[in-house]
C-alpha cells in the first residue's frame, strides 16, 4: 500500500486529510492511471480494484450467464470490505472504481441482456441495498467521474491490449458506454465532479490535475457542509 504523505496541493486547496475520493468511469477511460496520479499529488494512499485474486473473472468472459452472478457477488464483498478498510484507516484515500457501479451498471446489464436470472438479480440487488444503501455505510466525499467520447475510450481499450478485452465485441463496449452515461446522470450517493479525459495528461504533465483538485476541494467542502448541517 502507498503511504500517506504531506502534500502542498492538499494544504493549498484544503482537501481534508481524512477525505475519501473515488474515481469512476467506464472501462478503458483511464481510472487506474488517474487514481495513482491524483493520489501522488495529494499524498494519499491508493485503493485499487483487486483482480488477481478473483477466481471468476476469466471464466466470466468465457461464459457470462454461468458466472455473472458469482462475479458480482465476489466484487460486492471485496468492495464492501475495502470501503470499510479505508474508513477504518481514517481516510486519506483515492479509490479506483466505486462500489455503486457494480449494481448500477454491471449487474443490471447482465440481467437485462439475459445473462443473470431474475431471481439472482433480485438477490443481488437486495443484498446490495442492505449492505450499501443505509445511513451506516461510509460513502466517499466525492466521485470524480472520468468521461470522454466513445471513440476516445474504445481507442484506449484497444491500445492497452488486454486479451480478454480484445476478444469482447465492440457492441458490448458501446452498450457499457451508454449505460455509464445514464447511470451518472441519476447518481446521488455523494457529490460528483465530471472531468473530461482531454482536460489533463497525467503521463506527460502530472501537474495538470491541479485544476481538478481545486474543483474537487470545493465540491468536498460543500458536500461536508451539507452533510454535517442536516
Amino acid at each position: 500500500m502507498s503511504r500517506f504523505q504531506n502534500s502542498t496541493l492538499r494544504e493549498k486547496y484544503g482537501i481534508p486529510n481524512n477525505a475519501v475520493i473515488t474515481i469512476g468511469g467506464t472501462v478503458g477511460v483511464g481510472k487506474s492511471t488517474f487514481t495513482h496520479a491524483l493520489a501522488d499529488q495529494l499524498g494519499f494512499r491508493v485503493s485499487v480494484e483487486k483482480v488477481d485474486n478473483n477466481p471468476y473473472l476469466g471464466r466470466y468472459y468465457n461464459d457470462l450467464s454461468r458466472w455473472g452472478f458469482h462475479l458480482q457477488i465476489f466484487f460486492l464483498a471485496e468492495r464492501f470490505k475495502e470501503q470499510k478498510r479505508m474508513f477504518d484507516y481514517g481516510g486519506g484515500f483515492v479509490q479506483d472504481r466505486s462500489i455503486y457501479e457494480d449494481t448500477g451498471i454491471f449487474a443490471r446489464m447482465l440481467y437485462e441482456q439475459g445473462n443473470m436470472t431474475e431471481e439472482d438479480y433480485r438477490t443481488y440487488t437486495e443484498l446490495f441495498e442492505a449492505m450499501v444503501m443505509t445511513p451506516y455505510f461510509p460513502h466517499p466525499d466525492i466521485l470524480i467521474y472520468l468521461e470522454g467520447s466513445f471513440d476516445d475510450i474504445i481507442g484506449r481499450v484497444k491500445e492497452r491490449g488486454r486479451p480478454m478485452e480484445q476478444q469482447t465485441p465492440v457492441d458490448y463496449w458501446q452498450d457499457l458506454f451508454s449505460r455509464y452515461d445514464s447511470w451518472i446522470a441519476s447518481f446521488t450517493s455523494c457529490p460528483i465532479l465530471r472531468v473530461n479525459i482531454n482536460e489533463y495528461d497525467v503521463v506527460d504533465d502530472p501537474s495538470s490535475v491541479e485544476s481538478i483538485i481545486a474543483r474537487a476541494a470545493e465540491k468536498i467542502r460543500l458536500g461536508r457542509a451539507t452533510r454535517f448541517s442536516s
